[in-house]
């Protein structure tokens, strides 16, 4: 139990904890102050879908709302599939053992594919898989009870549909799982399995540029993802809320000359979810009160961290990456993830290599945290197999050429 109970803590800490800038607030009907400058984590639940499930992104510093698309766009931004205008379907799998640092036994699994079937539309869908290995649970005398792998997956289903050669639009259904505990159950405590259904909106938006390189293209991706319902492990729990997500992405591709290409790649994003206020003796002293509705806490996100504007725009998470495909077969990528101190150990550089021939793909990233190997994401590895195959008139075209 307590091997699970640190997994679930790293998990929130790594991807979801916030804490607020330092600020002292006076108590109300004393003459005492508070420092309100230490840690206040959101509280959200399912942390597994905020980690970057693929390997390209994976290498560009968790960026991918706006990078050219490919088959694992459905996590990043699902509008993206209809602009792979010479491909019609393709598939991809990827493993990240996850957390070595605290267990081998960890690991997140990510099936993701599409089918264009024409040159407007295309449908998606992927399936998440994370496992925690094996945990005991014991009673109050340290007797074990059972034995237990928690897991956890999310499958979702997508559509997105292409308006013009520069702008699209996607929309993406989720439903998730999360089984932590087996139905473990004691005289104090009754936990079942967790789930809910969320939903992704996506806009993608893409133009040719002259900037004095030969193909240059600018790209704007944004998208709100996994919004939907609390989700709780037992009926008699308050509700949580799952990590809804605003992710504002821009692009830069250039092709320098016939073989050699380049891409820049930004992403902001922000948790849309409450920030707990600051309580003393059930008084809210500082903030605002975080158990409310879904669409109100999205609203509420904007506006409700206890010290003010200068912590909200602490929230923003930024990545950036970089982008090098020879003749489109060989690729190196690099990134930069970060996240404000106040806000959690998010901080992380990341290297990444591809290889691409005929229909197949195969990629590569390593993660490289700024605090060294003490961090619980060090070692971090990530391998994607993937297969792309054109559709029949990009085959003709090309015949025709020779």
């Amino acid at each position: 139990m307590r091997k699970l109970l640190l997994i679930i803590s790293t998990l929130t800490l790594c991807f979801i904890s916030h804490t607020s800038a330092q600020k002292v607030f006076k108590i109300p009907g004393s003459e005492r102050e508070i420092d309100v400058s230490g840690l206040n984590s959101l509280r959200v639940s399912l942390p597994f879908l905020s980690i970057a499930p693929d390997t390209r992104s994976g290498g560009m510093g968790d960026v991918g709302g706006a990078s050219t698309p490919d088959v694992n766009s459905q996590h990043w931004n699902v509008a993206k599939y209809p602009f792979l205008k010479d491909k019609k379907f393709g598939a991809s799998f990827t493993y990240t053992p996850w957390l070595k640092n605290l267990d081998n036994s960890i690991g997140l699994s990510y099936l993701a594919g599409y089918y264009r079937f024409d040159e407007m539309q295309a449908i998606s869908a992927s399936l998440r898989y994370f496992t925690m290995g094996e945990v005991i649970f014991t009673n109050l005398y340290g007797d074990q009870v059972k034995k237990y792998t928690p897991h956890e997956f999310a499958i979702d289903v997508g559509y997105s549909r292409r308006f013009s050669d520069k702008i699209s639009s996607g929309l993406a259904f989720r439903y998730t799982r999360s089984n932590l505990t087996g139905g473990y159950s004691n005289d104090y405590s009754n936990t079942t399995a967790g789930q809910t259904f969320a939903a992704d909106m996506a806009m993608y938006f893409q133009t040719p540029i002259n900037i004095g390189a030969a193909g240059s293209e600018y790209a704007l991706g944004v998208s709100i993802t996994n919004l939907g319902a609390k989700m709780s492990y037992s009926d008699d729990h308050q509700k949580e809320f799952i990590p809804t997500n605003l992710r504002i992405a821009n692009r830069l591709s250039m092709n320098i000359d016939e073989y050699n290409s380049f891409s820049f790649n930004i992403d902001l994003n922000k948790l849309l979810v409450p920030t707990p206020g600051i309580y003393v003796n059930d008084t809210l002293i500082a903030g605002h009160d975080h158990d409310v509705g879904v669409m109100t806490g999205v609203f509420q996100s904007f506006y409700d961290a206890p010290s003010g504007f200068k912590e909200e725009m602490q929230e923003i998470m930024i990545g950036l990456g970089i982008e090098y495909w020879y003749a489109q077969q060989f690729a190196v990528r690099a990134g930069y993830h970060h996240q404000h101190a106040n806000k959690g150990p998010n901080k992380y550089f990341t290297v990444g290599a591809g290889l691409r021939y005929n229909i197949l793909t195969l990629d590569f990233s390593y993660l490289i945290p700024t605090i060294g190997n003490n961090s619980p994401l060090a070692n971090t590895v990530r391998i994607t197999i993937g297969v792309d195959v054109e559709s029949s008139k990009s085959k003709k075209a090309k015949k025709g050429l020779k």
